[in-house]
């Protein structure tokens, strides 16, 4: 049974630091995809990361909007997935989740909350002063 357990989160300032963990158990990390979504009160949920593999290599990608100020990371013995939030805004403000989708390489289309079968709880981040 895939499960994902999320932690981490809570309040910052603006220009503070986050780092959420996902503790992804009933699957292989090395062998699956790994997304983070958010979601903004009254907005859509959105992609805002992703981990994966390709070629045997770990594969990364980030939306845009957070690219250069969050890292996305990965420790498979311990079968826990990292998002290290740098820079935070209050835009950034938002639930957090992690989602899981059992093909090991993501495509263009990885922002598609479509493709994860499986989803953590939910955290909350609020940036603000």
């Amino acid at each position: 049974q895939v499960q994902l357990v999320q932690s981490g989160g809570g309040l910052v300032q603006p220009g503070g630091s986050l780092r959420l963990s996902c503790l992804v158990s009933g699957l292989s990390l090395d062998y699956s995809t790994i997304g983070w979504f958010r979601q903004a009160p009254g907005k859509g949920r959105e992609g805002i990361s992703v981990i994966g593999n390709f070629d045997g290599e770990i594969d990364r990608d980030y939306a845009d909007f957070v690219r250069g100020r969050f890292t996305v990371s990965r420790d498979s013995a311990k079968k826990m997935v990292y998002l290290q939030m740098e820079h935070l805004r209050p835009e950034d403000t938002a639930v957090y989740y992690c989602a899981a989708d059992l093909a090991p390489e993501f495509n263009s289309n990885w922002k598609s909350e479509n493709r994860y079968g499986y989803w953590g709880q939910g955290t909350q981040v609020t940036v603000s002063s």
